[in-house]
């Protein structure tokens, strides 16, 4: 696929987002949809209960409709990118339910932990599963041994995987722009790597939802007309989960998922600093309230975690290119 055919998929999944996220946003508020913001989060976020949420529906589909559409046209629809389409789709699902239960309950609590947990981890065997029928080589690189070529191996770290950047993402959808930029910048570099390696699949689902992803940062940068909900965020960290297993670079994530991978750490610190010691080691967990708590603005922030994962995703190409 040349440079210039990819801005076909870029700019379909774009035109489409853009033009139904005003009449999605227009329905949300007639219904009076709105995100319930949670009372221990900071208090200068309360003038954005009843913004209207669940953003992520629309690019999702968007980048759906847009990979199989040009899936179809470039005769590149097999059975590894509708495995790639499965997990996003799942993943959306489980958001959408915890989504939609928030909005009927009209509280900041939709799924239990334990619910949503449960449902990742059943999407994630659902892929290993598909992924064994598809006859696919359950090659793993672990560190210090080498690549492993082990079901078990592969499915338990495949499982963790997906389920564990499932959830980095969604606690990083904190702030206005946030997640569509540092996903934006993920995916992007993981569709450079998809070109080098000639994966036309793999770089046709990183674009369409890229360009889902900008289309969907003009209603939801700073102040956000709209939020992704966890429709959004809990897809986007799956489905970079399985690019990164697709494209056989796993460890990668980590780097390209710098931003993530901090603010997950960020939480698990403070959790088990306060249950170990009694003390908490940042003023508000994830981090990126921390940096809010300290006087930054919104935007402040969301440039310089911009800016790492940025850094990162190039240090990451340069290592890897």
């Amino acid at each position: 696929m040349h440079w210039t055919e990819m801005l076909l998929p870029l700019s379909i999944s774009f035109a489409i987002t853009i033009s139904m996220m005003p009449i999605f946003i227009g329905y949300f508020k007639v219904k009076q949809f709105g995100q319930i913001t949670r009372e221990e989060g900071p208090k200068w976020h309360q003038v954005k209960s009843g913004t209207p949420t669940m953003g992520g529906v629309v690019f999702i589909i968007a980048a759906i409709l847009t990979v199989i559409g040009t899936a179809i046209w470039k005769d590149v629809l097999t059975v590894k990118l509708a495995m790639l389409l499965f997990v996003l789709l799942f993943f959306a699902a489980i958001g959408f339910l915890d989504d939609f239960l928030k909005i009927f309950k009209k509280q900041n609590e939709g799924l239990t932990s334990k619910q949503k947990f449960i449902s990742q981890l059943v999407g994630s065997f659902v892929f290993v599963a598909l992924f064994f029928l598809s006859g696919s080589d359950p090659l793993i690189t672990i560190p210090f041994f080498g690549q492993v070529h082990n079901w078990l191996v592969f499915a338990v770290f495949t499982i963790i995987w997906i389920t564990g950047f499932s959830n980095a993402v969604n606690l990083t959808d904190g702030l206005d722009g946030l997640v569509a930029g540092t996903a934006g910048i993920a995916y992007t570099a993981y569709g450079i790597l998809a070109y080098r390696q000639g994966r036309l699949e793999v770089l046709l689902f990183c674009i369409a939802i890229v360009g889902g992803l900008i289309g969907f940062f003009f209603f939801n940068k700073k102040p956000a007309k709209i939020f992704m909900g966890d429709v959004g965020s809990l897809a986007l960290g799956a489905g970079l989960a399985v690019v990164s297993l697709a494209l056989h670079l796993e460890w990668s994530l980590l780097l390209i998922g710098l931003v993530f991978v901090i603010e997950t750490a960020s939480v698990m610190l403070q959790v088990g600093s306060f249950k170990l010691r009694g003390k908490r080691i940042f003023k508000m967990s994830p981090i990126h309230h921390h940096f809010e708590m300290s006087g930054w603005s919104e935007w402040r922030v969301v440039l310089t975690f911009w800016a790492v994962g940025l850094v990162s995703a190039i240090l990451a190409l340069w290592l890897l290119v």
